[in-house]
């Protein structure tokens, strides 16, 4: 079965946290999915692959590329997605998309209605694809949120997916 399946190494991710408001002491966040990710065994090196940006199109676009440069296999950011004038998460990101993978984000806010926020779940815009072969997750910012996607479908199946960009 596709979701047992382990890579021979390490996942290197990284995480970006877009808000106006936080800052390293008060992103609960960012620190909860790199707690996440450190507990399933993937790593985020937060000197170097932890960063929180101001909701500006041009700030979240200036670190995703730098990390593009590099050697991660994972982006996750939090936070900017939602339909707020100072959203601008998902239009920063999709232009850079190589495939979206539209069943992550139908899923989320399937899970979302069903367990956590009811119809609340239609104001998310999450979404997960590809960026060549990196993959990249764009979540909410609420807690509750991260760890639904993160446990629910993040972490289950990152292994399969990074074998399959790969291949």
């Amino acid at each position: 079965m596709h979701h047992n399946e382990t890579l021979k190494r390490n996942i290197k991710c990284a995480v970006l946290t877009i808000s106006d408001t936080r800052d390293v002491n008060t992103d609960k966040g960012g620190q909860l999915i790199q707690n996440l990710l450190s507990e399933s065994d993937m790593t985020v090196d937060s000197e170097i692959h932890y960063v929180i940006v101001k909701d500006e199109i041009d700030a979240i676009q200036q670190q995703l590329q730098e990390w593009l440069a590099q050697d991660v296999d994972v982006i996750i950011t939090t936070g900017g997605t939602g339909i707020a004038e100072r959203d601008v998460t998902i239009e920063a990101i999709e232009p850079y998309l190589t495939k979206e993978i539209e069943g992550f984000g139908e899923l989320f806010r399937y899970l979302s209605y069903v367990e956590d926020v009811g119809s609340r779940a239609m104001l998310s815009r999450a979404i997960g694809g590809t960026i060549k072969d990196k993959l990249i997750f764009c979540l909410p910012g609420s807690t509750g949120a991260i760890k639904l996607a993160m446990n629910r479908l993040i972490i289950p199946e990152v292994n399969h997916l990074i074998s399959e960009i790969r291949k």
